[in-house]
């Protein structure tokens, strides 16, 4: 029986215009359907499975937070005036800034669509259009927390001047987003970053099977992976794993992931998920055997994990959307038991939990992975004083051996739903400036036409760009 549970609206794949959308359960899987009076029906699995954790049920009440000072009008609507524009519903946690499009893979699924790095990629952004982008960020509201991506951000031998000036402008928190090959072969480099204020290092790390990295990086990079992160151990820099989960390739792996992270706390901070999702570069357009969604992850964490970490540790996001993303946070004892102090807590009565402000979600997104996604500092037990038993050992290896698991379903033309999209936290600074959600910036059609990366990305080079933006 198929059953409409609410309306929305979302694009066309095929020529990205708005339509309406309506969210329907049949089978114990929740569908994304709508149709464009051009070019007809479309569906997409978004939810699926019947088991715990529901759909229904996978909710956090927010009261929007708009823009503090948005930087584009409402003309077209969503998703036509990014910007942001005043009816986006959330401020940034996190902001994205691409410093390069060049890159030394070529992945046959790359949301950038990067290329290697001769081959005809667009030149790298000036030191001073990166400054525009920072400075544009103070302006929005920031200092937020900051991820250099790109393509593959270490290509560039003035990663770490784009670091100490970030740092210098008051940016307290800087990520670098990498496949981690430079850190493998040159060693010196990562000491140049962290020497120059580099905060964490978010890693692309499909698995630990040669195999899964030929299928989605097109050669075997374990051992190259496993030296990044023996480097980043070296110099005492936080690493936080994150696996694109595509079925038949890696979704067996989840366990095995989880479990290598364990073994190399406390430098691995974490693992960060990311079901696979279709725009920029993708081999064939998707089907719903080509999804993974998100209460897929949690059942393969818990039964990969032989029941040691339990669905019912993780929980939706206090910052975006909460059917966007999942979190749990826990503690590694000595015996190797893992704690979650994350459990949600039963309520005392069937009434609607009481609304969080959106803002609020976003500062305690950003100090939680300020906090949490970094080397920890020397520890120093003080002598004596009462003891409280096992809370003392809990709280000490709070300090040092925190962990988090967490995962990401970004939503491309098949999936989009403007709704989530409006509670987007996770931003792109485009070339000119914009602050635009990240499934926007990367949306991508049916024939890889993309409705805001790479537009203009020239013009927006030239000096005094930004000030006219």
């Amino acid at each position: 029986m198929t059953q409409i549970l609410g309306a929305t609206e979302s694009v066309c794949p095929e020529c990205l215009a708005r339509i309406p959308a309506e969210h329907v359960q049949r089978d114990g899987g929740v569908y994304l359907r709508k149709t464009c009076p051009e070019h007809g029906a479309f569906e997409a699995v978004i939810w699926r499975g019947g088991e715990a954790p529901g759909y229904a049920g996978w909710t956090r009440p927010k009261t929007p937070a708009y823009p503090q000072r948005p930087f584009t009008p409402v003309e077209r609507g969503c998703p036509f005036d990014c910007g942001l524009c005043p009816e986006h519903r959330q401020q940034t946690c996190t902001a994205l800034l691409e410093v390069t499009q060049r890159c030394n893979l070529r992945c046959p699924v790359c949301f950038a669509a990067s290329g290697d790095a001769g081959s005809g990629a667009p030149p790298d952004p000036p030191l001073a259009v990166i400054e525009g982008w920072y400075r544009r960020l103070l302006e929005a509201g920031g200092p937020y927390n900051i991820q250099l991506s790109g393509g593959e951000p270490t290509l560039r031998d003035d990663l770490p001047e784009i670091i100490q000036m970030g740092r210098a402008l008051g940016f307290g928190f800087i990520q670098v987003n990498t496949n981690g090959l430079r850190f493998a072969q040159e060693p010196g480099y990562l000491g140049a970053l962290v020497d120059a204020g580099l905060s964490s290092v978010f890693l692309q790390f499909d698995g630990v099977e040669d195999a899964i990295y030929r299928r989605l990086r097109g050669r075997g990079l374990l051992a190259q992976k496993i030296a990044a992160i023996e480097q980043c151990a070296a110099h005492h820099t936080g690493v936080i794993l994150v696996p694109t989960l595509t079925p038949g390739v890696n979704l067996h792996n989840v366990g095995a992931i989880i479990a290598f992270a364990l073994d190399r706390l406390p430098t691995v901070r974490g693992v960060h998920f990311q079901p696979v999702s279709y725009f920029g570069r993708y081999p064939t357009p998707p089907r719903d055997d080509g999804r993974v969604t998100i209460p897929e992850v949690i059942r393969a964490i818990e039964a990969q994990t032989g029941g040691k970490i339990r669905r019912e540790c993780f929980g939706p996001p206090g910052c975006e959307n909460a059917r966007c993303s999942f979190h749990g946070n826990f503690v590694l004892m000595p015996d190797g038991e893992l704690i979650s102090w994350t459990q949600p807590q039963p309520r005392a009565c069937a009434c609607e939990p009481e609304a969080e402000s959106a803002a609020a979600g976003a500062a305690k997104a950003r100090d939680f992975v300020a906090q949490n996604w970094i080397a920890p500092g020397e520890i120093t037990v003080a002598p004596g004083g009462p003891s409280l038993g096992g809370w003392d050992v809990f709280l000490q290896r709070a300090k040092t051996h925190a962990f988090c698991i967490s995962g990401m379903a970004f939503q491309d033309a098949w999936t989009l739903d403007l709704a989530r999209l409006r509670d987007c936290c996770i931003h792109t600074v485009s070339p000119d400036g914009r602050i635009i959600p990240f499934c926007a910036y990367n949306l991508t059609d049916r024939q890889g036409r993309a409705l805001y990366r790479g537009r203009d990305r020239d013009a927006a080079y030239a000096p005094g760009t930004l000030d006219r933006a």
